[in-house]
């Protein structure tokens, strides 16, 4: 098994300079709300669609869940308003249809979703320097999941670090290093570059599957990246970060003032948008039998006016 690392070989001071080093505030801009998406540029996009051979598509989220559990303490709610058994309650002859009602929180640490670079702050202010005030009761006035408006499509590119390392899954101790990142990167002999969506995975699928149930990540832990891995994401220009957890760490406490590093940073600093909860297990073997780790990577969020995130559908087309 590897080795146990933590983020708490990082002090304050240490992630304050990772986080003046890797601020992209005015880079586009000071109006700015897309962040790295403006990595996505239409070239990239265009190459992306190149990477299609086969056709094979694949989700990579998990189904919505609509009982509690350790990882979703509130989930969705899911009720018929017509269903089968009342055919003719319209009241118009003719016309049989069954209709549904959904309702859901959007964060958290089982549905998959993505976050808008208003979820975050530090200090007092979130992507671009935008203020509290920007994120009102009935909603966010900047950074919100519309700059996601017109989907987002590019290359996607997965590295297994549990198979780089030859283990199935990384225990919740374990953080995900940047040597970690570059072994996959090797191993696959595939390399991130500017305008990729990138897809972490630490095997949290299969762990829980082995252990025959939900796991509680707040009494176990989750396995994520380090927070030396955020000058690798600015210096590579990711464009959007998923992972099959929450790309955090877990627990949030190992460095004073950033409990939440990736989020904290990625989002608020960088401008990074984050997929969090993403079922990576099914592209993992897809990737393996093709031996390729990068695909025509497709998302469609909700047109959520003042979102903060929203729940998600993320497909690798082959």
């Amino acid at each position: 098994m590897a080795e146990v690392l933590t983020a708490a070989e990082l002090t304050t001071a240490e992630v304050d300079r990772i986080y003046d080093r890797v601020r992209n505030w005015g880079r586009w801009g000071a109006a700015d709300e897309r962040g790295t998406l403006n990595l996505l540029t239409d070239a990239v996009r265009a190459r992306a669609g190149a990477l299609v051979r086969d056709g094979a598509s694949i989700s990579m989220a998990h189904d919505l869940a609509v009982f509690p559990s350790a990882e979703t303490p509130f989930p969705a709610q899911h009720h018929m308003l017509h269903s089968g058994d009342c055919l003719d309650a319209s009241g118009v002859p003719g016309y049989e249809a069954t209709a549904d009602y959904i309702g859901t929180q959007v964060h958290g640490l089982g549905l998959t979703h993505v976050d808008a670079l208003s979820h975050m702050f530090v200090r007092g202010k979130t992507y671009n320097g935008f203020l509290p005030e920007d994120v009102k009761s009935n909603g966010a006035l900047r950074n919100t999941i519309m700059s996601m408006a017109n989907g987002v499509v590019g290359r996607g590119v997965l590295l297994d670090v549990p198979a780089a390392l030859g283990v199935e899954w990384l225990p919740p101790t374990r953080s995900v290093r940047l040597a970690d990142l570059l072994a996959a990167e090797k191993r696959q002999k595939v390399e991130v570059r500017e305008g990729d969506i990138l897809m972490i995975s630490t095997g949290r699928d299969l762990r829980r599957a082995s252990q025959k149930g939900v796991l509680n990540p707040f009494t176990e832990g989750l396995s994520g990246l380090h927070a030396e891995c955020l000058p690798y994401l600015h210096e590579r220009g990711v464009a959007v970060l998923g992972s099959d957890g929450i790309s955090d760490h877990m627990p949030f406490i190992s460095i004073p003032d950033w409990p939440f590093p990736i989020h904290q940073i990625g989002i608020v600093g960088i401008g990074l948008h984050l997929i969090d909860n993403m079922n990576l297990s099914p592209i993992s073997q897809a990737c393996a039998a093709r031996s390729r780790w990068e695909f025509l990577f497709t998302m469609n969020p909700l047109r959520i006016p003042k979102g903060t995130g929203c729940p998600a559908n993320p497909v690798a087309v082959f």
